[in-house]
């Protein structure tokens, strides 16, 4: 298949598949003799891996690990767990950090009176302006 039909088949831009390549996370795909990139099954199932893995939001080196030990399936997937875990700590971190970020925002919106600017809390809040 072409680059195209790999990306719409992926839900992935064509330039996100060409970083792919690029950064070694997808093997070059053979060539046509019109010079086009020929793609087949095993990227296609590659290509989704990454995808999946990105939209949980582990990094680009996290999925490089993550295909890396997926490439050898005899192995313990002990590493495989420790790379989710981090992540599912970042995760977790990132959750607090916001629910802290929207607890502040609540309390800054409450203490609004709709009044004129210059009495404004939510200014206020933000520090000086000078």
């Amino acid at each position: 298949m072409k680059i195209s039909e790999l990306a719409n088949a992926t839900g992935t831009n064509v330039e996100t598949v060409r970083y792919y390549e690029k950064v070694g996370l997808l093997s070059p795909p053979a060539r046509t003799s019109a010079n086009y990139r020929a793609y087949g099954g095993d990227h296609l199932a590659r290509l989704s891996f990454i995808r999946r893995a990105r939209d949980l939001g582990f990094s680009i080196e996290a999925v490089r690990n993550l295909l890396t030990l997926s490439d050898d399936p005899s192995q313990s997937c002990e590493a495989i767990d420790g790379i989710a875990r981090v992540h599912l700590d970042d995760v977790d971190r990132k959750i607090s950090d916001l629910m802290a970020l929207r607890s502040e925002l609540d309390r800054v919106v409450g203490a609004c009176r709709a009044g004129k600017v210059w009495d404004c809390k939510i200014i206020e809040a933000l520090g000086p302006q000078r």
